[in-house]
């Protein structure tokens, strides 16, 4: 089996967030990237996979050198070659434009019987891209996943999905699919030193937006769908007061804000 793993370097969690001037992003020069959570669990499952089927685990991201650390990280783990979509024409690119561009290199690359991807980015958490990504490459598509079983023999793939109140669905995928992992599907695995090491002989390809073809209207921020307005902090509307006097002129008191200003009862 093929199978393409999708990760997204997202600014470390532990990072502090700064909006940057023009209030449409946060200031991300000096941040530290890491993969998105969701993506880790996916390339986790599809080494799985390939350790269960055979063939080859194959890791794509987009963007500068962010995007070739948590690359990297991956062929560590186990991947077996790497697809660096680099170019500062996809820089702004939405989930839609985001999806093109991984679609066409997967196809570029020859297509794959699995696409697999994280449920959500950290950052954006929309959770579009995978669905955007299922429906440019034409084939079946399965979200919110936490079970993964492969037939590559009858061409397909039973997928388990999480529902709301606690409820799980399986379906089954004609082969080829795009699959969008839930968090805690697994445990992902740390790389190995001798995984480490072993990264500097696997194939690291880098593709510009030319390389896929996609003309400059397609690419980065011309070719995304939306366009951020503004972004803020949310504003803290909580606060904290302590009431003074006795029991039970604090009791009275606390009473009668719970009434007029909390209107509880």
């Amino acid at each position: 089996m093929k199978i393409i793993s999708c990760i997204k370097p997202v600014p470390d969690p532990a990072s502090r967030l700064i909006i940057n001037e023009t209030k449409t992003w946060i200031k991300d020069q000096d941040l530290t990237f890491v993969a998105s959570e969701a993506d880790s669990y996916a390339l986790e499952e599809a080494l799985r996979l390939k350790e269960k089927h055979g063939g080859e685990v194959v890791v794509i991201s987009m963007g500068g050198e962010e995007a070739a650390r948590v690359l990297r990280s991956g062929l560590a783990m186990g991947a077996d070659r790497a697809i660096h979509l680099l170019d500062p024409k996809f820089k702004g690119a939405d989930e839609f434009a985001a999806a093109a561009a991984l679609a066409s290199a997967i196809e570029k690359d020859g297509g794959a019987n699995l696409v697999l991807a994280g449920v959500q980015s950290d950052d954006l958490g929309t959770g579009m891209t995978g669905t955007m990504l299922a429906e440019f490459l034409g084939c079946a598509h399965a979200t919110v996943v936490v079970g993964v079983d492969a037939y590559p023999d009858r061409n397909t793939v039973m997928a388990r999905r999480e529902l709301e109140g606690g409820i799980n669905e399986t379906i089954e995928r004609p082969l080829p699919a795009v699959l969008t992992i839930q968090f805690g599907i697994n445990q992902p695995r740390y790389a190995s030193l001798k995984g480490i090491m072993a990264t500097k002989k696997k194939e690291f390809k880098a593709w510009s937006a030319a390389d896929l073809g996609l003309p400059d209207e397609a690419a980065g921020k011309p070719g995304a769908m939306y366009e951020v307005k503004e972004i803020a902090i949310p504003e803290r509307k909580s606060k904290v007061e302590i009431i003074g006097g006795t029991p039970g002129e604090a009791a009275a008191t606390l009473v009668e804000k719970l009434r007029k200003e909390a209107k509880v009862f």
